[in-house]
């Protein structure tokens, strides 16, 4: 119902045509005004990032291209480490990668000032890296290839110089992004690790370990080069300090020939 008072039963027929010849003027008018000075249309927000869930449904148990991954048991687990969307802290433009080593984590920048962050690990005392670099290939369930520093480290992984097997207990897990920087194979690694108490601690060569279903996930989203940021903090400086030199151990000798290269 209108809320403008009836006037019809005390309006006279002239006044009435009086009004009506008014409001066709006024239509005339309106219709004369250039379209610019319209009210423009309101602009449709971009969609939210689905909700992933609860977390014991996250990180059940699954079978993946043909491996059991068993379940992550999500009541030993620091609930900052799931995986959850959070207002981006970054600033950077979506579909950037940033790793904030200070609280191992790893955000995938998205849409609509949000981002999706992932609990990681991160390099040991003396393996840790700050820098950038470029996510240029992936794969589904890698062969994992010591790479000559690590097997004189570790004489025990001779045995795997021509390469491990994929499966649920590789090093590189279910799924690996291979960072390139200037064109060239960084030997570093975003990439699942069977070792799911490592989260949130430094427990690796330097590349970045996630929980293998977290890993799946991000290797869903990355489809094409994206660009990473390993930063000591996300402060100003920690941005700046995003451009460093890598100091870290490679984890793997190199990228497998049946990998996939993004474009």
């Amino acid at each position: 119902m209108s809320d403008i008072p009836l006037f019809s039963e005390r309006l006279s027929r002239r006044a009435f045509l009086g009004a009506s010849a008014l409001g066709a003027a006024s239509v005339a008018l309106s219709a004369c005004t250039t379209t610019d000075m319209a009210t423009p249309p309101p602009v449709a927000a971009p969609p939210p990032e689905p909700a992933f869930g609860d977390a014991a449904s996250m990180y059940a148990a699954r079978v993946d291209e043909g491996y059991q991954l068993p379940a992550i048991p999500v009541a030993k687990l620091d609930p900052k480490f799931v995986r959850q969307i959070v207002s981006d802290p970054t600033g950077e433009r979506p579909g950037t990668i940033v790793v904030d080593v200070s609280e191992h984590f790893l955000y995938l920048v998205r849409d609509g000032g949000k981002a999706i962050r992932y609990g990681v690990s991160l390099g040991k005392a003396g393996f840790g890296w700050t820098g950038s670099a470029v996510v240029q290939a992936r794969k589904k369930w890698p062969v994992w290839t010591p790479p000559p520093e690590m097997i004189q480290r570790r004489p025990e992984l001779a045995k795997y110089k021509d390469g491990m097997p994929p499966g649920p207990q590789s090093p590189l897990g279910a799924r690996a992004l291979y960072l390139f920087r200037d064109g060239k194979d960084t030997m570093y690694r975003l990439h699942g690790t069977p070792e799911w108490d490592s989260i949130g601690k430094n427990a690796s060569s330097g590349c970045v370990r996630f929980m293998n279903q977290d890993i799946i996930d991000l290797y869903s989203r990355v489809d094409g080069p994206a660009p990473v940021f390993v930063r000591p903090n996300l402060s100003a400086a920690g941005k700046i300090m995003a451009v460093s030199s890598r100091t870290a151990e490679p984890i793997d000798a190199g990228v497998p020939k049946d990998a996939e290269f993004l474009k």
